[in-house]
């Protein structure tokens, strides 16, 4: 084991980055074991072996111990990035099955970071809302929840509403929207913060109670990229020039990350208009926050809390925050 690929580039970059923000919440997640833990010996696809389950919670110990001790402490982690996906062997990834990941957690990985001290929250399933009868499944399970009250989720596959089964289920569980980001190839990469605007209030809605882009900053192909799929920067640098473009979804994250903050609770809110998504916040300070999300035409809409009204203009496809105490 040995963080040394790290010590070059990325641990400066974690360490600068809390500097700026000593409030900055991380967490870590693998795209696969090392490949003699698994089946088929290679990191590429496969699926995890339980004989390796033992050695697999101490890597987990000695990342998390190695990076505390190089200044940049991990908050979360998640068992496995993408659960159900063995990538057809393309890229580093890891079948790691419902039964399997039960048993880690509450035989393994829970009591290592339980004897050794470690306060990080472990997440499970970091996949897609079609899975939402695997992340009952595994919160039904007491032991499991002894160490773990967390589900990771991704919203490739199925509806953001598949969440309000889990929490139906488990409503103290918390959930978290863990990966998502534009195609680089996309003719609108640069202006289609309605569509993100539009997943962001529906994750938040279900019951998600924060949200990760997909990569924060690539290059004009997404590099660096060891996948075989056109994932996009949050903003892209141009490897030569170095010019910056930010995404629309940049300018969909800033109408939440700018206003809301943490410890903030979401409360109750609605709309009549089909094409307009939004959600409601209330910050630790008690100023209110609403992100309205319009996908269709310009319109004038009217905002009403209690006896208080606002009239408003949208313009088309477009995200829009209003504040007030």
């Amino acid at each position: 084991f040995s963080i040394a690929h790290d010590e070059p580039y990325v641990l400066p970059m974690l360490r600068q980055a809390r500097k700026v923000n000593p409030d900055l919440f991380l967490f870590s997640t693998p795209w696969s074991p090392p490949g003699w833990m698994k089946v088929g010996g290679s990191m590429l696809g496969g699926s995890m072996r339980k004989h390796s389950y033992a050695p697999y919670a101490r890597y987990f110990v000695k990342f998390l111990q190695a990076y505390s001790a190089a200044g940049v402490s991990v908050q979360a982690i998640t068992v496995q990035n993408e659960v159900d996906t063995d990538q057809d062997g393309r890229m580093p990834a890891c079948l790691f099955g419902q039964e399997y990941e039960i048993e880690f957690v509450k035989s393994h990985l829970g009591p290592a970071f339980q004897q050794n001290g470690i306060s990080t929250k472990i997440w499970i399933l970091d996949h897609n809302y079609n899975l939402w009868g695997r992340a009952i499944c595994e919160l039904d399970d007491e032991d499991l929840r002894k160490y773990c009250d967390s589900v990771a989720f991704h919203g490739y596959v199925g509806s953001a509403e598949m969440m309000d089964k889990v929490h139906e289920a488990h409503p103290k569980a918390n959930f978290y929207w863990t990966e998502g980001g534009p195609d680089y190839t996309s003719a609108d990469y640069a202006t289609d913060w309605a569509k993100w605007g539009k997943t962001f209030t529906q994750a938040i809605r279900h019951w998600c109670g924060a949200l990760s882009g997909w990569n924060l900053a690539l290059d004009e192909k997404g590099r660096p990229n060891i996948g075989p799929f056109p994932c996009g920067g949050m903003v892209t640098v141009h490897s030569q020039s170095k010019e910056i473009t930010r995404s629309g979804q940049y300018w969909a994250f800033a109408h939440f990350s700018r206003h809301v903050r943490r410890g903030a609770k979401r409360f109750d809110s609605s709309s009549r208009i089909v094409e307009v998504e939004q959600v409601a916040f209330e910050n630790p300070d008690g100023q209110k926050v609403l992100v309205v999300t319009n996908s269709g035409a310009a319109r004038t809409v009217n905002l009403m809390q209690g006896s208080y009204t606002a009239e408003a203009a949208l313009a088309p496809e477009s995200v829009t925050t209003f504040l007030w105490m």
